[in-house]
Parts: structure tokens; C-alpha cells; sequence
């Protein structure tokens, strides 16, 4: 009876870590900023997943000649993004969306496969409901925080790859490689952290990006 009483008083924390919805309030302001800067007349490019692409303040700076939405949202999976689908990415009628998630599934030991199959299954809703809208997975980072990690992160990037590959309407671009010098992490892309860019970071990503932007 007692280990029972004990259960009870920990479920209501239980259900909270593990809610699905604990971005509700997030992307609804992600969604209300977004919606004052959306020309409907004009097309649309989103860039969404987790805070490297949250952080990227300089997005629409640096592709002047294109309307670029930021919907990211920082500590967000593969699986938080499958549930915003229709507000960060759809609402805006994108004619190309680039998606960085992956480097916090990693981090929290989500399976490959699993990730595999929750970033099939979006690809999947993009395409049925938008015809036409050109997809690009961007690779998960390397980082010094999590540089302990690069083999998953590698294995994923290669699995990530080839599901871009066999998907019609749908690239991959690494960033990955990029990011090293001689197979050793540059470190000075990144701030304090050890684990988000700072501006030298996403020049390099500027450098592979664009050419997919354009």
C-alpha cells in the first residue's frame, strides 16, 4: 500500500516531464512573430528545428534577395517538431523548409532508428500536404559539449543522408565536416557553452547553406 501511495504522488511529475505539448507556449509566440513578418504575396522559406537554428538572428540578414522565416525552437526533437508541423512550417506555405533537429535526440539517447523513422514520418505529412515544397534535412553538429557523442551523430548523419537520398523533393546538406579541420573540431565556433555557434559558427554554415538557399 505504501509503494502504491508513493506512485500516486509521483505520476502528476512524471506526466509533466514527459508531456508532449511543453511547447505549446513557445511556438505559440514563435507563431505570433512570424505572422507579423509573413508577406503572404511574396514566397516563403522556414527554417525551423532547435536552437542552432533558434539562435541564428542574422537568417533573413543574410539572404536579403529571399523571405526567410525563423520557427526554431531551442531543445526541440525530431518528435517535438512532429507535433508543429502545421504551425512553424505549413501556416506559411513555404516553398522550400530546412529542418535541423537531431543533435538533442542524440544527446538524449533516443534511438537511431527512432529518430530515422519520426523524421520519415514527417517528410512524409510535408509532402502529402504541401505538393511540391522542397525539403533539406540539415546534418546534426559536431560540438565540443557533445563531441564524446560523434560516433552516434555520424552514424545518424549517414542514416539522415540516405533517407534524403531515396526521398524525391528531399536534400541533405552536412554541416558536420565543415566544422572540422583535419578531423579535429574547430573551437573557435563556439560560444561559452561549448555547444552553440557564435558568428564564425554560422558563417560556415552560411558557406553550405547557401547555394541550397539559392
Amino acid at each position: 500500500m505504501k509503494k502504491i501511495l508513493i506512485l500516486l504522488l509521483f505520476l502528476p511529475v512524471l506526466g509533466w516531464a514527459q508531456a508532449p505539448n511543453r511547447f505549446d507556449e513557445e511556438v505559440n509566440e514563435i507563431k505570433k512573430k512570424n505572422d507579423t513578418l509573413w508577406d503572404v504575396s511574396r514566397p516563403a522559406i522556414v527554417f525551423t528545428g532547435s536552437s542552432s537554428v533558434r539562435l541564428w538572428e542574422d537568417l533573413q540578414d543574410r539572404f536579403p534577395d529571399q523571405q526567410v522565416l525563423n520557427t526554431g525552437f531551442g531543445g526541440s526533437q525530431f518528435s517535438d517538431l512532429e507535433l508543429y508541423l502545421d504551425e512553424l512550417i505549413l501556416s506559411y506555405d513555404p516553398v522550400k523548409v530546412f529542418i535541423y533537429e537531431g543533435d538533442n535526440d542524440v544527446n538524449a539517447k533516443v534511438k537511431l532508428r527512432t529518430i530515422v523513422d519520426t523524421s520519415e514520418r514527417i517528410l512524409d505529412v510535408l509532402q502529402q500536404k504541401k505538393q511540391g515544397m522542397e525539403i533539406v534535412l540539415i546534418s546534426p553538429k559536431p560540438s565540443i559539449s557533445r563531441w564524446k557523442l560523434r560516433g552516434k551523430y555520424k552514424r545518424l548523419n549517414r542514416k539522415l543522408a540516405r533517407l534524403a537520398s531515396k526521398t524525391e523533393g528531399v536534400e541533405f546538406v552536412d554541416v558536420w565536416y565543415p566544422m572540422l579541420e583535419k578531423r579535429k573540431l574547430k573551437q573557435d565556433i563556439f560560444i561559452e557553452d561549448g555547444l552553440h555557434m557564435n558568428s564564425k559558427g554560422y558563417d560556415i554554415w552560411y558557406d553550405v547553406i547557401k547555394n541550397y538557399v539559392e
